[in-house]
C-alpha cells in the first residue's frame, strides 16, 4: 500500500527523455494491482480510502472533505459537486471521470493519472499537483489560481479557460493541448513548456517569464508584448 510520506513517482524511472531533458515532467508509470471493488460509501469525509477500484460508481453530491485515496482506481466515475476540498489523492489512477462542476479547492494530488475525462469546471485554487499526468481529456475551467504544480504534463487535451494566476509552476509541459484562454497574472513559472500547446488568448504576457514557447507562438503574442511594451505596432 501507499506510504503517504514516500516521494511521488517521479525521478526513480522517468525514462530517457527525462534523463536528457532534466527541465522535463519527471513521470513514472502508475502500476496499480490487487484492488480491491469499491462502492460509493466506502469513502467517509475525513477518513482513508486505500487499495480500492470504483467502476461505473455515482459520487454526485457526496460529502468527502479532507478524505484521503490511496492507490484507488476510479472508472466510469461520475462526481458532480461532490465536496472534495482538502482532499487528497495519493497514487490513484481515473480514467473517464465525468464532473460538470469538481469543487475541490486545496486538495493534493500526488502520482494521480486522469485520462479520457470530461471535466466542465474544476475548483483547483490553492491546490498541489506534484507528478500528474493529464492525457486525452476535455476541460472547461480549470482554476488552479495560488495552486503549486510540480511536474506535471497536459497531454492532447482541450482546455477552454486555465487560469494559473498566482500559481507557481515547475516543470509543466503542455504537448497537443489546445487553451482557449491562459490567465498568467502573478504567476512563478519555472521550466514550463507551452510550445507543444495552441494558445488563443493570454492574460498577463508578464507571467510567461520562466516558461519555453515556439518562434510562432512568441511570434503571435508579439502585439500583446508590445503592448505591454507601450510599443505601438502599425503595419
Amino acid at each position: 500500500m501507499a506510504d503517504s510520506t514516500r516521494s511521488p513517482r517521479t525521478a526513480r524511472n522517468a525514462g530517457p527523455r527525462a534523463a536528457r531533458d532534466q527541465s522535463a515532467p519527471r513521470l513514472e508509470p502508475l502500476v496499480l494491482e490487487g484492488l480491491e471493488p469499491g462502492l460509493a460509501g466506502d469513502p467517509e469525509a475525513g477518513h482513508r480510502t486505500e487499495g480500492l477500484a470504483f467502476d461505473g460508481v455515482d459520487f454526485t453530491g457526496l460529502e468527502l472533505g479532507a478524505a484521503t485515496f490511496s492507490e484507488c482506481a476510479f472508472r466510469d466515475v461520475t462526481a458532480h459537486d461532490a465536496d472534495l476540498r482538502s482532499v487528497s489523492f495519493l497514487d490513484c489512477r481515473f480514467e473517464r471521470l465525468s464532473a460538470p462542476s469538481l469543487p475541490a479547492p486545496r486538495s493534493r494530488w500526488r502520482g494521480v493519472e486522469i485520462e479520457a475525462s470530461r471535466i466542465g469546471s474544476a475548483e483547483l485554487y490553492d491546490a498541489e499537483l506534484n507528478g500528474v499526468l493529464v492525457r486525452g481529456c476535455k476541460l472547461g475551467y480549470v482554476n488552479l489560481r495560488g495552486a503549486r504544480l510540480r511536474d506535471v504534463k497536459f497531454e492532447d487535451c482541450a482546455i477552454e479557460e486555465l487560469d494559473l494566476g498566482h500559481a507557481s509552476a515547475l516543470r509543466v509541459a503542455f504537448e497537443g493541448t489546445q487553451v482557449d484562454a491562459l490567465d498568467v497574472r502573478g504567476a512563478s513559472l519555472e521550466h514550463v513548456d507551452m510550445r507543444g500547446a495552441r494558445l488563443s488568448r493570454v492574460s498577463g504576457i508578464d507571467g510567461l517569464r520562466g516558461a519555453t514557447l515556439s518562434s510562432l507562438q512568441a511570434a503571435e503574442l508579439a502585439e500583446l508584448m508590445a503592448a505591454r511594451l507601450g510599443i505601438a505596432v502599425e503595419g
